[in-house]
């Protein structure tokens, strides 16, 4: 959830609104990340909802109790994502990159390798943070794979190894320069498969 400058605009909020119950239809447990000018160290944070029954909440396996517990536990998700709109500033800039392996680290912590794993970013994913600042990104092709080895040789890219990855608001804010958009999409889609992911979809 991008709390920078991706939040002001009030499609952001109606993509979560209209977004999100769909994607979480099915989890069985959601973890938060707020992107904000220093994300990994951000006070901002909401705990993570498991969605499912534990064995102790439902010792029997039953379909009842556990879609019971489901149907509680979901409503929970919009209002904590919610929230991490309105993190306070903290730093200069949109720290993406950090937000992202922060959810990595929390969700590899629960990962379940029979299982899909997914991602849904809600940014325009403007990362102008640390060694990535998009706005001065040289886009050649030559220029980005190199970026891309230089993020990765340094442990700045996520470990999205196995994830679905679908990103809502790309470039929401797009500025004044229309020639860089389909470059920017390159980037940002080569270096999330080169950081494992099996799908990505920038929308």
């Amino acid at each position: 959830m991008d709390s920078t400058s991706y939040a002001d605009p009030a499609a952001s909020r109606t993509d979560v609104s209209s977004k999100l119950p769909a994607f979480v239809d099915g989890c069985d447990w959601v973890g938060f990340a707020a992107v904000t000018g220093s994300s990994e160290s951000s006070t901002c944070r909401e705990d993570p909802v498991a969605v499912a029954a534990s064995a102790r909440e439902n010792p029997n396996d039953n379909p009842v109790v556990e879609e019971r517990i489901r149907e509680h536990r979901v409503t929970q998700v919009q209002p904590r994502a919610a929230k991490l709109f309105d993190c306070p500033a903290e730093g200069e800039g949109s720290d993406v990159l950090g937000s992202l392996r922060y959810v990595v680290k929390q969700m590899g912590a629960r990962r379940q390798p029979d299982k899909a794993h997914r991602i849904i970013v809600f940014s325009d994913l403007i990362n102008n943070r640390g060694d990535l600042n998009v706005n001065k990104l040289d886009l050649g092709e030559a220029a980005r794979k190199q970026k891309i080895k230089e993020l990765r040789d340094a442990r700045l890219l996520p470990d999205l190894t196995g994830y679905e990855v679908a990103v809502h608001g790309f470039l929401r804010k797009k500025g004044s320069n229309p020639d860089r958009f389909p470059l920017l999409e390159s980037f940002w889609t080569e270096a999330l498969e080169s950081a494992g992911a099996v799908s990505v979809d920038l929308l």
